[in-house]
């Protein structure tokens, strides 16, 4: 049996990179592996397990076809590498950190993935922001706006006819890890099942 694609989506400092660290452990114990990204980013300013490339060197994997999936965002290039498609097949469920705008690709190249929106409350994210200093008070007026329009508007957590699990992370990691693992064992990805 194949495993599932969990795709983690979420606002630029809605805590994605904080609550995988966070869950890596118990997403283990559920046979779930968080795949690596890879970004035209130095992987001293990523702040995650990625790796950084220059574009030149993104371009050209890109090209050789060594992406599963890659997206641009925010003036940078992401990729999730071909390898992914191998622990599926074997029937190991991966999870991706991956980007709204990118979902209705990821949803024709994975028909079965679990699309997860992460959320905060725009005073949290605000903070979350500033404290990062890595984007400019008027991009993260930008960010801010796009959350709110967000959290305004519930019908855009649905793409096509399948509904997007929404997760709050506004609060301690410990609870956003423990909403985490239940919504996974909701959509059967648990150590039960899988022992099976």
């Amino acid at each position: 049996m194949s495993g599932r694609l969990i795709y983690l989506m979420g606002p630029s400092g809605a805590g994605k990179d904080s609550v995988i660290d966070a869950a890596r452990v118990a997403l283990q114990r559920v046979n779930v592996h968080v795949a690596r990204r890879i970004i035209t980013r130095s992987t001293e300013a990523v702040g995650e397990h990625a790796i950084g490339v220059s574009p030149d060197t993104f371009a050209q994997m890109r090209e050789a076809g060594e992406f599963a999936m890659n997206w641009q965002a925010n003036g940078l290039e992401y990729g999730i590498g071909r390898d992914i498609n191998l622990r599926l097949a074997a029937g190991h469920h991966v999870l991706v950190n991956g980007s709204r705008a990118w979902l209705p690709q990821a949803m024709e190249v994975f028909p079965s993935l679990v699309p997860i929106l992460i959320t905060v409350d725009s005073a949290t994210l605000r903070q979350r922001l500033l404290a990062r200093g890595r984007e400019s008070l008027a991009q993260i007026e930008e960010r801010l706006a796009r959350n709110d329009r967000l959290q305004a508007d519930p019908g855009q957590w649905e793409e096509g006819s399948v509904r997007i699990e929404a997760l709050d992370n506004s609060a301690d990691l410990a609870s956003a890890v423990q909403r985490l693992m239940a919504l996974l064992a909701r959509h059967g990805i648990n150590a039960v099942t899988d022992r099976t």
